[in-house]
């Protein structure tokens, strides 16, 4: 119940087999020493830059305080091997005291990538929700010779802005999985006066885009009429007016509650043009979209940035780990390099690295071997 999306919810008076029902993890009543934990395994790994322990409906049983530690760790360990010495579990909230019935807020410091967060509560009690918001970091391992969405948020895109929240943020246009209804996507007021609505989006790396998807499923009389996407190779998030747009997609007619499936006409992956970083999508003149996905290729040159900013944010282990398992690099080889960090591109150490260096499927044209 912790990671459940929707906001916790609660109905005086239902009861069950185990007593009242309530929306979220509520522990037994603890009569000996000690405390209660859970481990989450982070939808997305990155750096986590705040925490929300929330205990809405908890009111005369919240826990009295909370810690909260992070790892970060290769492959896909089990429990029992994330509570071995292997793991090198973080605390990146201190016992700190909570509030019932309110969302309690932590800031956290720490520029670590991690993929699991563990909660213990002092001594027991409920928590609704647990929220862990921060910038996805992705492993440029998992693009290599793949299509990808680029756009999507477990790789670390972000809708930068939009023109619209009326009805909805924008934000959730690359949002994972298909949309469960139709509040579960972007839907802008009904516009009287003359423009258009649109949203803007940074890809979660530089990238050829080759195919988009517009998803209007469950707007019926209410989906946008028609679209238009445009891209902008830029180290900064253009504005919606400026001049760095460039045409991807022609403005095209949409179907209501549909599927739709566009070539991106103005990339050419094979002529190794049109890198993209950020896209600006416009619908027209406003109404429901529900997903928005943006297929293509990280750019190869691109790749020993993405390779640098994952490798210096990752935990000492965890880096030593790639180095010597993945790299091939000697336990004190590798245990050098990570205190050096961190690494700039152009660093000699790095240039020995095929892993940060670039991708190892890849041929110079960035397209994956066979």
């Amino acid at each position: 119940m912790l990671i459940v999306p929707a906001a916790a919810d609660f109905t005086p008076g239902s009861f069950g087999h185990k007593g009242e029902i309530v929306d979220g993890w509520e522990t037994r009543r603890r009569r000996t020493p000690g405390h209660d934990w859970v481990l989450i395994r982070l939808g997305s790994p990155g750096v986590i830059h705040s925490i929300d322990v929330d205990t809405s409906f908890f009111t005369g049983n919240y826990p009295d305080t909370c810690r909260i530690e992070a790892c970060g760790v290769e492959g896909y360990p089990s429990p029992e091997e994330l509570a071995g010495p292997d793991a090198d579990w973080q605390e990146i909230v201190p016992l700190s005291p909570l509030k019932g019935g309110t969302h309690n807020h932590f800031t956290v410091t720490a520029p670590t990538r991690f993929t699991h967060i563990r909660l213990a509560i002092h001594p027991d009690g409920g928590v609704a929700r647990l929220r862990a918001h921060g910038r996805v970091v992705p492993d440029p391992r998992r693009f290599d010779g793949l299509t990808v969405d680029l756009a999507a948020r477990e790789h670390g895109g972000v809708v930068e802005t939009g023109s619209d929240t009326f009805y909805s943020s924008a934000g959730v246009l690359n949002l994972p999985g298909l949309a469960r209804h139709m509040g579960d996507g972007w839907e802008t007021r009904r516009r009287r006066g003359p423009g258009n609505d649109w949203a803007i989006i940074s890809l979660a790396a530089p990238g050829r885009l080759r195919q988009i998807e517009v998803d209007t499923s469950y707007y019926v009389n209410n989906a946008s009429g028609e679209c238009a996407l445009y891209g902008a190779n830029s180290a900064t998030t253009p504005g919606p007016d400026s001049p760095l747009w460039f045409p991807l997609l022609p403005r095209t007619r949409l179907q209501p509650d549909t599927r739709h499936f566009f070539d991106v006409t103005g990339s050419d992956p094979g002529a190794g043009t049109d890198v993209v970083t950020h896209v600006r999508f416009d619908v027209f003149p406003d109404g429901g979209i529900s997903r928005l996905r943006l297929l293509g290729s990280v750019d190869s040159a691109a790749r020993p940035a993405l390779a640098l900013r994952w490798f210096n944010a990752l935990p000492a282990g965890q880096a030593r780990a790639v180095l010597t398992a993945t790299a091939g690099l000697d336990p004190h080889t590798a245990r050098e390099l990570v205190a050096r960090r961190p690494l700039a591109p152009g660093d000699p150490a790095t240039e020995a690295i095929p892993l940060l260096r670039q991708a190892h499927r890849w041929s110079a044209t960035g397209s994956a071997r066979v």
